[in-house]
């Protein structure tokens, strides 16, 4: 993890930008955490934040939890292939 002054990225946000694929970089402002820059070296990354970060997508993975915790549905490892 890098930490870079907010006037550094904006001087240089495509270097900052490459630099994300592989770590993330804390941009400070005034020496104190302001954001973050994260970077994707694929799309299936991409994907995979989106999802991780979707509200509608981790309460359908919530409510499919508590189904089988009170004994509906399948588990995946119950599945036959």
């Amino acid at each position: 993890m890098k930490h870079v002054a907010l006037s550094e990225v904006k001087d240089d946000l495509s270097k900052y930008l490459r630099l994300a694929e592989k770590e993330e970089v804390i941009i400070t402002r005034h020496g104190k955490p302001a954001g973050i820059l994260i970077g994707f070296e694929s799309e299936d990354e991409w994907f995979e934040y989106r999802l991780e970060h979707d509200p509608a997508f981790l309460q359908r993975v919530e409510r499919a939890r508590q189904s089988l915790r009170v004994g509906r549905g399948v588990k995946l490892e119950d599945v036959e292939a």
